[in-house]
């Protein structure tokens, strides 16, 4: 993960932040997830009855998929220089574009397209975020993904570049 100042996080929009290690997403995490939402849905937890729905087996929720950006964000998007806090604010779009099978590899991918200093020691990033599943051309998903940080003040030139 890069660690920028404030000053040079400009230089990064447009441009792809970095890639994550692929994680396995195996029975055993989708079926904690299923008992951590309480979603069972047979396409998850059910081999025979994914099958019958035409997949083929079980396949990880939209959701596991979509939560593992948190963990994809911390190798591949882009620190703060006195970062003292990051959160997720929120997302504009998501699209789930293909499913993610039992036993798949997945990674993240990011591009920043934005960057607004909301005060002297808070930067929204606006993500251009992609899951890709390994050895399949269509993503997971796609998403573009609102984080939220929180930095100690670089300079006086961040005060004078903030927003109302």
């Amino acid at each position: 993960m890069p660690v920028v100042s404030v000053d040079e996080i400009e230089n990064w929009i447009g441009r792809e932040t970095g890639v994550s290690a692929w994680v396995t997403i195996d029975q055993k995490m989708i079926n904690r997830f299923a008992d951590l939402t309480d979603d069972h849905q047979n396409i998850h937890v059910d081999d025979d009855a994914a099958k019958a729905a035409g997949f083929v087996g079980t396949i990880a929720h939209g959701f596991l998929t979509l939560s593992i950006l948190s963990k994809f964000i911390y190798e591949a998007g882009i620190d703060v220089e006195g970062a003292i806090a990051g959160y997720n604010y929120g997302f504009n779009r998501i699209r789930m574009i293909a499913p993610t099978p039992s036993g798949a590899a997945i990674r993240g991918r990011f591009m920043l397209k934005a960057f607004e200093l909301k005060s002297p020691t808070r930067g929204l990033f606006t993500y251009d975020a992609v899951i890709e599943i390994q050895g399949v051309e269509k993503p997971a998903l796609v998403a573009e993904w609102l984080n939220m940080t929180e930095f100690a003040a670089a300079d006086s030139e961040a005060k004078h570049l903030a927003t109302p």
